[in-house]
């Protein structure tokens, strides 16, 4: 284990918060000249970082605490009926893992996903720089998990590979595929894969309650929440 106390961290000025309307945000980042170690991230994921593009980072706002890390423990992980009939829907679906890069293919899907799925949301408009920027960064950790039909790029899981489990960076996809729950296939889908690997969870990133755009994390079950530094089963 690293001595998370020699670390360095540095806080945003407070900000417009992108979930709740009426509230500031605060960010907590990990030092930029600190190296992406991936033994640093995977206990920094145990105590709520996540990654954006080049940075390790967690909420630190002083006013609220509405954000809550959110893990699915693999092992565990029984799928609804709902959730069977996802993963049977999306059965002839080709999975590959690819090296993150840039092509027209993924930013022409990324854009049309933006445009279409959150258009309300501050990655509007998309741009190939914010495209390279956050997602696609030579990471030794990171993969690109392409969703294909055939030839037909259909979604791609943009994933980090820690030694405590994946953490689900980013995913985008065909918004015309509403039947197929791409979004949602693709979480089974790691949570299948990390068993696969022997690893412990699979991490969302935060859930917040009064978001309704965030409650699709707690299908998930079962499904931890990281409450006064434990994580603790969400009941």
């Amino acid at each position: 284990m690293t001595s998370l106390a020699r670390l360095k961290f540095y806080a945003t000025q407070p900000h417009a918060c992108s979930y709740l309307p009426d509230e500031q945000a605060t960010t907590l980042f990990l030092d930029p000249s600190q190296p992406m170690d991936v033994g640093i991230y995977a206990e920094l994921s145990e105590i709520g970082f996540r990654r954006s593009g080049d940075h390790l980072y967690r909420p630190h706002c002083q006013r609220c605490s509405a954000c809550i890390p959110a893990r699915i423990p693999a092992r565990d992980f029984q799928p609804s009926r709902q959730q069977k009939r996802i993963l049977k829907r999306n059965g002839d679906l080709d999975i590959s893992e690819v090296r993150p890069r840039f092509t027209e293919e993924y930013y022409g899907l990324y854009s049309r996903y933006i445009e279409t799925r959150h258009a309300d949301g501050d990655m509007y408009p998309p741009t190939r720089d914010q495209f390279n920027t956050f997602l696609v960064r030579d990471l030794p950790f990171c993969r690109f998990y392409e969703f294909r039909l055939e030839s037909r790029l259909l979604a791609v899981a943009v994933t980090d590979v820690l030694s405590n489990g994946l953490s689900a960076v980013y995913t985008f996809y065909a918004p015309e595929e509403e039947r197929r729950s791409l979004g949602r296939f693709a979480i089974l889908w790691q949570i299948a894969e990390a068993r696969r690997l022997g690893l412990d969870a699979v991490y969302l990133g935060y859930w917040i309650k009064s978001c309704r755009k965030m409650n699709y994390k707690t299908e998930y079950r079962p499904i931890e929440l990281l409450v006064n530094q434990r994580w603790v089963n969400l009941t």
